[in-house]
């Protein structure tokens, strides 16, 4: 997988305990590579990280990308080959609540990365994660292409795209003479999967409620998404990696959509229905109600979506799962968690079986990085 790309190098990744963070971690672990992992938090309860004792399995540095000596710290004691730099205030409604730390943290915390990664002395490559939110959304019913207008009414979204910004200043400031330092940004959203507690996010607000045999309220049920399993994106982030140390010249410096097949969009409702059919195949006594409370609906886009036309020709990537698989990949997680009583190495594993699956799938479709010659 990869060409061996990870295998034996030493991999940082920033925000490694929030939801991607942790499935990155597992699927480099896989792949053969040394990882380590900054992270001022663990950011919910339950969490991933918790849940399958990721901590005893990799090399984790708490502390926080607002604070850049920590931070520079870490990058010249790692000295690391690879970065992926996931940390960051992800909610929206907690951007509303706490904008400040939204701005310090997506902003000042990509700034600090970005000149971390400047000062080391060694050749390595970047990868910045951002988000699907860093388009000016008018919503318009084509996908947002790489040079779309950047922009956000709410502040979330706005210090996404403010860390673009930021990305394609350092790249022509510093980058684009250095021949030891590559980086390039990708942008994706809607990530669901198992492992995901963050608040105010559809599907774990979904499974915490009907794990408790409770309905879920949901704001805006006819709101379109690009929802895509979460081992989507992180192809995406480990092929640019990839072929940093390949073709730099042709993505050094470029950002990157990644998203789910162009007919993939579904509303709110229609995803809560088939994660619902899912675990009722599996217990038919299980709550799967939702309800609908738009009084306390936030400043959010009922249409979002990504043209990923780039990453298919300059990457060769594309998505594995359809809109069917992705949610019984997420619904088969969640299951084997609240019903299944698992250990944590046992947790583990079946996780590690759905990176395999997932390559398995991606292997039938002769997808450009499970080719190793």
């Amino acid at each position: 997988m990869f060409k061996d790309t990870y295998k034996n190098k030493k991999v940082l990744i920033t925000g490694n305990t929030g939801f991607k963070g942790a499935w990155l971690s597992i699927w480099l672990l896989k792949l053969g590579a040394n990882v380590y992992g900054y992270s001022k938090d663990i950011p919910t309860n339950p969490s991933l990280f918790e849940a399958i004792d990721l901590e005893s399995q990799i090399n984790h540095i708490y502390g926080d990308v607002r604070d850049y000596n920590s931070l520079k710290k870490v990058f010249d004691e790692v000295k690391p080959d690879f970065v992926f730099h996931l940390a960051a205030q992800p909610i929206v409604s907690t951007s509303f609540i706490n904008p400040i730390e939204t701005y310090e943290t997506n902003i000042i915390g990509t700034v600090n990365v970005l000149e971390a990664f400047r000062l080391m002395s060694h050749k390595s490559n970047l990868i910045v994660i951002t988000s699907d939110k860093c388009y000016y959304n008018v919503e318009w019913t084509y996908g947002y292409r790489e040079n779309d207008r950047l922009g956000g009414k709410d502040p979330y979204s706005a210090s996404k795209a403010g860390a673009e910004i930021v990305f394609s200043s350092y790249f022509q400031s510093f980058y684009k003479s250095d021949p030891n330092k590559h980086i390039t940004s990708a942008r994706a959203g809607n990530v669901i999967g198992g492992g995901d507690w963050a608040t105010n996010r559809i599907v774990p607000d979904a499974i915490t409620s009907w794990a408790a045999n409770q309905n879920v309220e949901i704001r805006s049920p006819y709101a379109t998404r690009p929802w895509q399993h979460v081992l989507e994106p992180l192809s995406g982030y480990l092929r640019l990696g990839q072929l940093l140390t390949e073709k730099r010249d042709k993505i050094n410096g470029e950002s990157f959509n990644f998203g789910p097949a162009y007919n993939q969009n579904h509303t709110v409702l229609e995803l809560l229905n088939k994660i619902s059919e899912n675990w009722f195949l599996n217990n038919n006594e299980l709550n799967t109600g939702i309800t609908t409370n738009t009084e306390n609906a936030l400043l959010e886009a009922n249409l979002l979506k990504l043209n990923c036309d780039k990453s298919l020709h300059t990457l060769d990537w594309e998505p594995v799962l359809n809109f069917e698989k992705t949610t019984e990949f997420t619904g088969n997680w969640y299951y084997e968690f609240y019903f299944k009583n698992p250990s944590k190495q046992s947790l583990f594993s079946f996780t590690l079986e759905q990176i395999e699956l997932f390559e398995n799938l991606a292997k039938e479709k002769k997808i450009s990085w499970t080719v190793n010659n």
